[in-house]
């Protein structure tokens, strides 16, 4: 599930055609959500704030190849080297980047994915699909998600350590981005309809980002509000 808060500015609607079959699986997912996610995510949140800093920055760090690969295919070669060079630097000087050692040495964190890229090339959105457990996404970022699944940079590597790594980096993600994302939603389930409220809020929050990947500036012109992702450890 990705959320995006209202002050996020790009012009998005969603295309769903399919709405009543993607209620249907919101609901299902909104149960999941409201018995496992989001208990789990306010228990993280009563930990100590370095612990969470330390949570989401290695969840980053581990995400950078991916978002190294993206930055090439989208043409943005600064960005490309910007985050070579954080990855390495917070692999080695910040812990497997627990520590977030390249921001303070001027190389700041920013994201992208498959289905931004495709976004930058100049795929449309397609219409909505409600996935189970992964929540609301065009037609464009479940490719993109699928993408991000097989197309791993560091997939190659056979190593249990490895493995277990990535294990925590997807477990840590899902819940470091949902408790992130708990003073969104919970506002957004004060609407009369959370199901569109939260379907358009993440239209225009990946509106945005495809914006920021146009753009290619190693400051990434997305408000830190907009960055805010469930599930986007993919």
């Amino acid at each position: 599930m990705e959320v995006a808060p209202g002050g996020c500015t790009a012009s998005a609607s969603a295309h769903d055609p399919a709405e009543s079959v993607n209620r249907g699986l919101f609901t299902f997912n909104r149960v999941l959500d409201d018995y496992a996610l989001k208990p789990v995510a306010r228990g993280y949140e009563k930990l100590p704030e370095p612990v969470r800093g330390g949570v989401h920055g290695f969840v980053d760090n581990f995400g950078e190849p991916k978002v190294f690969v993206n930055d090439l295919l989208q043409g943005n070669l600064k960005r490309s080297a910007n985050t070579l060079g954080r990855f390495g630097v917070n692999t080695i000087f910040g812990v497997l980047g627990i520590f977030d050692v390249a921001e303070r040495w001027g190389m700041p964190h920013h994201r992208a994915d498959f289905g931004q890229t495709f976004g930058v090339w100049g795929v449309g959105d397609g219409p909505v699909l409600e996935l189970p457990l992964l929540g609301s996404h065009n037609s464009r970022d479940s490719l993109g998600v699928v993408m991000g699944v097989l197309l791993d940079p560091l997939g190659g590597i056979d190593s249990d350590t490895y493995d277990a790594l990535a294990t925590a980096s997807t477990v840590g993600g899902v819940v470091d981005g949902r408790a992130e994302a708990l003073p969104l939603t919970e506002r957004l389930e004060r609407q009369p309809d959370y199901y569109a409220a939260l379907r358009d809020a993440i239209a225009q929050r990946r509106a945005v980002l495809v914006s920021d990947g146009r753009q290619g500036d190693i400051h990434s012109s997305v408000d830190a509000r907009c960055a805010t992702p469930v599930g986007d450890s993919l």
